[in-house]
């Protein structure tokens, strides 16, 4: 599949800070002191879990802000399906720049390949619906923009990307405000024309005063597939549906059944394990 990159501008800073973390005050003291600094050398970025690749960009920016000297040539591009054994990119420079930057690109290269391939199971399980699975802000502090690049490039897509993007009125909001008219009604007197407003419910009565009222979405928690279907028979078409909780590629189709339009999985981005590649030379 094909997937927009990340400007460099939003990835450059991460990827500079992760090197300088690892460099700390004195450098690579094992690499410079063991490998000549004339030594040129090639290695091989290889799967070795079946899965999908993301990740190469800050790969291949991480081995050049080392050392510029150093190519990357890139077989698997994010996106892309791989078995154990599959070349994804072969390194060749510098010695000494390589294994400098080899922690910090497989860093990168293996969570967020582990995030595209854990994604890319909970789509290809509810395949033939028309719900799509979508990630939450349960991300790792500083690696929001990067994890949720992650998740589009295993085929899924993003919720919101901060607290900015939309109103998601939850259950401790309508809590405080004293019910979800309130909450509704102070949100809508709030915010601007062109943002939605989505509001969490629990029960089919919730699901009722907030149809009444006026929402944009409706966030459909835990509930069990029989009353996902009632609620979205409800709907109706009047809000986009989202359906979250105990998601994985075994609940999955039965909560894609009931019609919704989205389900939201948290541990995408919380939990995923990492893809296991290696940089072997």
């Amino acid at each position: 599949m094909s997937i927009n990159p990340l400007p460099l501008i939003m990835i450059e800073p991460l990827v500079r800070a992760t090197l300088l973390e690892d460099l700390g005050r004195a450098g690579d003291l094992t690499t410079d002191a063991v490998v000549p600094a004339d030594a040129l050398t090639e290695a091989r970025l290889v799967a070795r879990q079946e899965g999908v690749v993301a990740g190469i960009d800050l790969v291949r920016l991480a081995f050049r802000l080392i050392d510029e000297k150093i190519a990357v040539e890139v077989a698997r591009v994010d996106g892309t399906q791989v078995a154990p054994g599959d070349l994804i990119a072969t390194i060749s420079g510098p010695a000494r720049g390589i294994l400098t930057a080899e922690r910090t690109a497989l860093n990168f290269l293996c969570r967020l390949s582990g995030i595209a391939s854990a994604t890319s199971a909970i789509v290809a399980s509810v395949a033939g619906h028309k719900a799509q699975i979508v990630c939450t802000r349960k991300t790792t502090p500083g690696l929001r923009a990067v994890e949720k690049y992650a998740v589009r490039a295993g085929g899924g897509a993003n919720h919101r990307f901060g607290l900015d993007d939309a109103v998601l009125i939850k259950d401790n909001h309508i809590a405080i405000a004293g019910g979800i008219r309130p909450a509704l009604e102070r949100a809508k007197a709030h915010v601007g024309h062109l943002v939605k407003i989505e509001l969490e419910v629990d029960t089919l009565d919730q699901l009722a005063e907030a149809l009444e009222l006026g929402v944009d979405a409706v966030l459909l928690d835990n509930m069990d597939p029989a009353m996902l279907t009632r609620a979205v028979a409800m709907v109706d078409g009047r809000a986009i549906t989202e359906a979250s909780g105990r998601v994985n590629p075994t609940t999955a189709p039965t909560i894609a059944a009931s019609g919704v339009d989205l389900i939201s999985v948290g541990w995408l981005t919380h939990s995923a394990p990492i893809l296991d590649i290696g940089l072997d030379f």
